[in-house]
């Protein structure tokens, strides 16, 4: 995204007064998550503030915890070592002792990262998993992920994860719990800024439309022929 850009993206937001990720009237965090979900063919978005936060989400959204396993046939070494510090054994096939979510070597998530060669050159990601993950870290405006899924329930568990996610929006100020069975036991910073919610957004709607200019709400202008 060009500096000019950039510039307009954190005006915005800036002077609108909501720079908190709970705050009720909020447009940066639905913006993005609706074009994720078309962008990338999935009902439900859950947006967190780093890659490790997104499996952990992905996995809780599974019903998968500590003891448990879950197939994934080759993840990077953070995974693998994050999945470690969760108690969670990554496995090329389901092999018993413990649940296993996953069928096979079919993989219980898909992920992919989005950054400058994924902007270069759009294409879908993932495979058949029933959950993907996405890194948007190298996109460059800080630490961010996001757990995409056709699946309410999973959906629902990887957004309790959050502070404040045990709560629905309209409610949480009156600390009324709007689904006490999914409330996990711990719950984590994982809330993503709308500032750098609004700068993904900006940039990936720029690569979307193609040639042209972004403006300051995320859409974009093209030049004309």
């Amino acid at each position: 995204m060009r500096e000019f850009d950039t510039a307009l993206v954190l005006s915005r937001v800036l002077t609108s007064g909501i720079v908190m990720s709970i705050e009720r009237n909020d447009r940066e965090l639905p913006g993005l998550e609706r074009l994720l979900g078309q962008r990338f063919g999935r009902a439900r978005v859950s947006l967190v503030n780093s890659r490790t936060a997104a499996v952990h989400g992905a996995v809780a959204g599974l019903g998968i915890g500590h003891g448990d396993q879950v197939v994934l046939p080759d993840p990077p070494d953070w995974q693998r070592a994050y999945l470690g510090w969760l108690g969670i054994a990554p496995v090329s096939a389901v092999t018993g002792g413990g649940a296993a979510q996953g069928h096979g070597s079919a993989p219980a998530f898909d992920y992919a990262e989005i950054g400058p060669d994924w902007l270069a050159s759009p294409r879908p990601v993932g495979g058949d998993a029933p959950v993907l993950v996405l890194d948007l870290g190298p996109l460059g405006f800080g630490p961010a992920g996001a757990v995409l899924t056709d699946d309410e329930t999973v959906w629902a568990r990887a957004e309790r994860l959050k502070i404040f996610g045990a709560f629905d929006l309209r409610t949480m100020w009156t600390q009324e719990e709007s689904s006490p069975d999914l409330v996990p036991g711990v719950q984590f910073n994982y809330r993503l800024s709308p500032l750098v919610a609004a700068c993904i957004r900006t940039t990936l709607a720029a690569a979307a439309a193609g040639p042209g200019r972004s403006n300051p709400d995320g859409s974009t202008t093209r030049k004309a022929a």
